[in-house]
């Protein structure tokens, strides 16, 4: 089942966290695009506000949450209802799948990469971004979690632990990147890898 009720009853809440927080969101957007193919249609799962489909230019998303959908649709998001367990798109209808903080909201991490994965033309990309949970970052939202309207109801995984999941449906060739890294006081540093950004981007390709 769709965990989207924080998100159907908090929406100004949930876009007001990328006002405050300007500087990480940027730098996220910046870590995503690092490994962002160049051409080729994209979807976002998880499509959200729309606040990493506007930048990155993605104009079909999926979104389980209503008001979600609501206002991404009003940013120009193409959306349709659906979840990432079970994708309302054609078999190899895109390029490029991307999960931003989706991960951690999904009930079946392994179904939700392989349903990507069908989506997904061969030579294809799912890139998935997340709160690495064994990072600086990623132990304090866990000692939050409890009190967090959003993160109450997530499910944290550490970037060993999708990379797992990636292999069991399949894919192959990863690349990753983190950031919000230990002493980067600037937000600036984007580095290869993973180990201690507290968010990670890790990209995987579909086999050809």
């Amino acid at each position: 089942m769709a965990r989207t009720r924080p998100f159907d009853l908090f929406p100004e809440r949930y876009d007001a966290w990328f006002q405050r927080h300007r500087d990480l969101y940027l730098l996220e957007i910046e870590a995503v695009r690092l490994l962002f193919p160049e051409k080729g249609r994209a979807v976002e799962i998880g499509v959200g506000s729309g606040k990493f489909a506007i930048p990155l230019k993605i104009d079909i998303g999926v979104e389980p949450s209503e008001k979600m959908a609501r206002r991404a649709k009003k940013a120009g998001i193409q959306v349709v209802s659906g979840t990432a367990e079970a994708l309302p798109l054609k078999t190899r209808c895109a390029d490029t799948a991307v999960m931003i903080t989706t991960i951690c909201f999904v009930d079946d991490p392994v179904i939700s990469i392989k349903e990507a994965g069908r989506i997904l033309r061969p030579g294809g990309y799912i890139l998935v971004g997340l709160v690495d949970k064994d990072s600086s970052l990623g132990r304090r939202y866990l000692a939050r979690k409890d009190s967090s309207v959003f993160y109450k109801e997530a499910t944290f995984y550490s970037a060993h632990e999708v990379l797992a999941f990636l292999k069991l449906a399949g894919f192959l060739n990863f690349r990753a990147v983190q950031t919000i890294l230990p002493g980067d006081t600037h937000c600036s540093r984007i580095e290869e890898g993973f180990g201690s950004g507290g968010f990670v981007v890790i990209r995987a390709e579909k086999p050809v």
